[in-house]
């Protein structure tokens, strides 16, 4: 029995490891040993290369590269946004983000609120995903601490306008992060022009394994430590560096720079090329999010009148990995809290599946996609009593 082709559309939950950054994380789990913090030559050839990388890294989002701390995911880096602010500002008790942000961001503030005494806002968003800047600006009183809003919206691709957010929070005097954890690599970020004081990103969405990740803080930004200990990371966040997995990301944030063309080209024709060929081939199918402000490797599908696992699980057999929503949510079988803020009519929420491609997905494995999906849906509607074949 011949197996399925393997086709991985799933690259906002994670991605392929790049072989460029494998070569060059070797070393450091070999001859590279030394302790970047120690005084001898071990440990001053090896923190020149940690130093090279988070020039890397910094150079990504065209920062300094004392700005940059690295810590250990996305979310380690969101929770040092938050937690590091208010920490600082102990006086002010108000806090202000999306009701579509991902559970790294979502789930603090929904703790502090509950167990911290916050006053949150969440700000709701239209049916394509977008704020309303105004109502935003409304929210922002001199009692407001921090304003976190993503940058790209990990479940429909739809982008935020970062620059005009960071400059309403400029006018109203309040801190600024932003979780750019799926638009880091994808899409140019440049810290000098967008008025953001905090701005978090991870290494397994940019080609790294897990486990690596960093926060940039603009300088002069008042930010507590989020580990407390050795003097490592300018006293930000103590703890002996992970050096392999740094210098990987380094490499990984070179890549990254020099393919946002590629990415903003070629991956974004492979995924216009995927949605409009299952729009064309398939009946009361929904585009989620903004069809023009996203990500130019992701679409968000609703398909009517079926249960978005049922879709996953038949892919899944066919070869074809993708995702109903955040890898983090996955084992919830309520909608998408994304898509119900966005008010996305039920029989689509249930239904949507998210396409998210890389610079390694090819157009053969687009033209297996467009061949193997619509059969499945067919199935599926056929077995469902919702569907009428009639309309």
């Amino acid at each position: 029995m011949t197996e399925p082709r393997q086709v991985y559309l799933d690259n906002n939950a994670t991605c392929r490891v790049s072989p460029a950054v494998v070569e060059a994380m070797l070393p450091f789990f070999g001859e590279l040993y030394g302790n970047p913090s120690s005084m001898h030559s071990f440990g001053g050839r090896v923190a020149e290369h940690v130093t090279r990388a988070r020039e890397q890294v910094a150079a990504l989002l065209n920062a300094s590269p004392e700005e940059i701390v690295f810590t250990s995911c996305g979310t380690e880096s969101d929770n040092h946004a938050i937690r590091g602010t208010l920490e600082a500002n102990p006086e002010k008790k108000h806090i202000v983000t999306t009701k579509v942000e991902h559970p790294a961001v979502l789930n603090v503030f929904r703790f502090l609120a509950k167990r911290k005494g916050y006053h949150v806002t969440e700000l709701g968003v239209n049916k394509q995903g977008d704020l309303n800047l105004d109502e935003l600006r409304a929210e922002l009183t001199p009692d407001t601490a921090l304003l976190s809003v993503m940058a790209a919206n990990n479940e429909t691709g739809t982008l935020f306008p970062i620059d005009e957010i960071g400059a309403i929070a400029r006018e109203k005097g309040v801190v600024f992060h932003t979780d750019a954890v799926q638009a880091a690599g994808k899409i140019p970020l440049d810290v000098k022009k967008l008025p953001v004081d905090l701005l978090s990103i991870s290494g397994h969405k940019l080609h790294t394994p897990k486990g690596i990740g960093a926060l940039y803080i603009r300088k002069g930004t008042r930010i507590s430590p989020f580990m407390i200990g050795g003097h490592q990371e300018h006293g930000r966040r103590a703890g002996t560096e992970n050096v392999p997995y740094i210098i990987g990301f380094g490499k990984a944030c070179e890549e990254a720079m020099n393919g946002i063309f590629e990415e903003n080209n070629q991956v974004r024709k492979l995924r216009d090329k995927l949605e409009s060929g299952l729009m064309s081939q398939i009946k009361h199918t929904y585009i989620n999010g903004n069809p023009r402000w996203r990500l130019p490797n992701t679409t968000n599908i609703g398909f009517e009148f079926i249960e978005g696992e049922a879709i996953l699980l038949h892919l899944s057999a066919a070869g074809i990995a993708a995702s109903s929503g955040s890898a983090c949510t996955s084992g919830s079988l309520e909608p998408s809290h994304v898509l119900m803020a966005m008010e996305v009519p039920f029989t689509y929420a249930h239904g949507s599946v998210r396409f998210s491609l890389s610079r390694y997905t090819t157009e053969e494995e687009i033209d297996y996609t467009l061949a193997t999906v619509p059969p499945i849906i067919q199935r599926l509607r056929d077995m469902s009593p919702f569907y009428d074949p009639n309309k």
